[in-house]
């Protein structure tokens, strides 16, 4: 940043309460024009509700003050909602998570980008073109088909394009990013982040919440590093990154690389025989003519972008989807388990945790008057306190869902599990706990393991062998260190370098 600027957003000594506790506390922070500065950390540290407070948008029940706050050179420090209402989208826009969930449903995409144009009568000209243009500004493809169509009918990262359109819509000085890529897979997400740093660098302060370095490293100037409401390291990216002070900032860093596992001799025999197998949809191609072996006691990793065919091929694996063409032979009986990505949406959100593992327990043929021992033991075995089987899903966090849905699938003693994104919507160093759990159960339960995912790190730290897939199709396979290290084809190479995975 250069000293001469005078910042966009200027924050001094904030603090944030609710019901008097203090959930923020003593943050400061500045952005100037044409800088990107980062605050990470994992939930609950207080990054969004920062964000929030400069939007005018913190929690009801939240008391917010500060020594200053200002935003595009006006004290926001008091403002009501008519005087925020004046801030939000002509001086500071935000960019949430949720595109789908941020965007209106009932509105075409050009309604919702025309909208503040018109709320702040910025449309000049035409308002359809000055629309079209905000969409060719974040490169969307086919402009004038997409601001027909509605929210659905868009990809992720097309969603999320025209949620910054929108921001962008009535000329901000400071753009606010909160978590803008978490859902995205790799290449979608370095595109983004490119996006927003091209957004950066003609002049727009920009502000990115994230809980990932990978994503930071991508993307920012400067990064903050929060923890329980408070900033514990602040710095040039690269000097933070390469030289961290603070104990829990070099614990986040170590939780976003991995070095890919080494190739070796470990498994035995062919556990599963997959032979060109394909499925459609409707006519449309799902998996094309996939062939591969899954070896005992090894974790086969499945990369890949959304709509690749990966969470296709698992479910053939699991036997809940049955091939059109082709064959699985397995080399004798096994019990094959499914770690879901959502289990909170896979739980019964009306029983508790020990009900749903009694009712496993019950169909793998647990006699009733050991069940109870059995649940104890099956939350001790994944890191649970067995007190926690009389909670309700709703009422674990996602760290805890994760752990006690792996108990779930463990209860049937299977000797397969499948994992579809199991740990995508976690922390870094949760992911990591669950990651290093699920490692110990395979090396005590001498489990084989198939593990669906788009983050090319976590797949380098768990997996033996992986498929790389493309539109349906595996483009390369093979050990994971060897694919890693010198990948053969472009899709594998365009997937490495927007991951940021470390090669061998």
């Amino acid at each position: 940043m250069s000293e001469n600027r005078v910042p966009v957003i200027e924050v001094e000594s904030l603090r944030i309460t609710i019901d008097g506790a203090a959930v923020v506390d003593g943050v400061s922070l500045t952005v100037a024009p044409g800088e990107c500065v980062a605050i990470v950390g994992e939930s609950g540290a207080g990054k969004s509700l920062t964000a929030r407070a400069l939007l005018g948008l913190a929690p009801r029940r939240a008391a917010v003050t500060a020594d200053a706050m200002r935003v595009g050179g006006t004290d926001v420090r008091g403002l009501d909602e008519r005087g925020w209402r004046s801030v939000r989208g002509a001086r500071v826009a935000l960019v949430a998570q949720d595109a789908l969930v941020a965007l209106d449903p009932l509105q075409r995409i050009g309604s919702e980008i025309a909208e503040p144009l018109r709320l702040h009568a910025r449309a000049g000209g035409a308002l359809r073109d000055r629309v079209l243009a905000l969409l060719r500004r974040v490169w969307m493809p086919d402009p004038e088909r997409r601001v027909r169509q509605y929210p659905h009918e868009l990809s992720g990262g097309l969603r999320q394009r025209a949620l910054i359109a929108s921001a962008l819509a009535a000329g901000p000085a400071a753009l606010i990013a909160d978590e803008p890529t978490t859902a995205l897979d790799a290449t979608v997400q370095a595109k983004i982040l490119g996006l927003l740093r091209e957004i950066a660098d003609a002049g727009t302060a920009v502000l990115f919440i994230s809980h990932d370095f990978a994503a930071v490293r991508l993307l920012a100037d400067r990064v903050l590093v929060m923890r329980d409401g408070e900033i514990v390291e602040e710095g040039a990216v690269a000097e933070v990154l390469e030289d961290p002070q603070h104990p829990y900032t070099r614990q986040l860093i170590a939780a976003t690389l991995h070095e890919p596992r080494e190739a070796g001799d470990a498994g035995g025999e062919t556990v599963a025989s997959v032979e060109r197998v394909s499925v459609a949809f409707a006519g449309v191609p799902a998996v094309v003519d996939a062939s591969f072996d899954v070896r005992q006691g090894t974790t086969l990793g499945i990369v890949g972008e959304s709509g690749s065919g990966k969470t296709t091929l698992a479910r053939v694996l699991l036997g809940v989807q049955a091939p059109d063409t082709g064959s699985i032979r397995w080399n004798g009986t096994h019990r094959v388990q499914f770690v879901h990505q959502n289990p909170l949406g896979a739980f019964d959100p009306r029983w508790s945790v020990g009900r749903s593992l009694h009712e496993a327990l019950a169909a793998g043929g647990v006699p009733r008057a050991e069940r109870r021992e059995r649940v104890s033991a099956l939350l001790g075995e994944v890191d649970l306190d067995p007190s926690l089987a009389r909670r309700r899903p709703s009422e674990l966090s996602g760290g805890q869902r994760q752990r006690a849905a792996i108990a779930r699938a463990l209860a049937a003693n299977p000797d397969v599990l499948v994992l579809d994104e199991p740990v995508s919507a976690l922390d870094p160093s949760v992911r990591e706990r669950v990651l290093r759990l699920l490692h110990r159960l395979q090396r005590e339960r001498r489990l084989t393991m198939v593990f669906v995912s788009h983050d090319l790190d976590v797949v380098a730290a768990v997996a033996d062998d992986v498929l790389v897939m493309q539109g349906g199709r595996i483009v390369e396979q093979g050990a994971v260190a060897e694919v890693f290290a010198a990948p053969q084809h472009p899709f594998t190479r365009e997937l490495l370098a927007a991951s940021g995975v470390r090669r061998p």
